[in-house]
């Protein structure tokens, strides 16, 4: 039986660690959606994002700050209640 991915058109596993979110992916890990995305991002409340080319990036450090942010903006809130 055949197990090279080559024969068996099996994607293999990646072993590249992931730098950058693109907006689809940052939304699809944080479990948020894209229009969700864009409404904070107006607000002001979205993550810090750098172009590359034509794509739109958040990088690791970038999508952990702002749940950071969130975190401790959802604590000054329940606090002030």
């Amino acid at each position: 039986m055949a197990t090279r991915p080559e024969i068996t058109g099996r994607k293999t596993q990646s072993t590249v660690t992931l730098m950058a979110y693109s907006i689809e992916q940052f939304c699809q890990a944080h479990g948020i959606s894209i229009d969700l995305y864009f409404k904070m991002q107006r607000q002001g409340l979205g993550p810090a994002t750098m172009k590359v080319g034509s794509r739109t990036l958040i990088s690791v450090e970038a999508a952990a700050a702002w749940r950071r942010e969130r975190e401790s903006d959802a604590k000054n809130f329940t606090a002030a209640e």
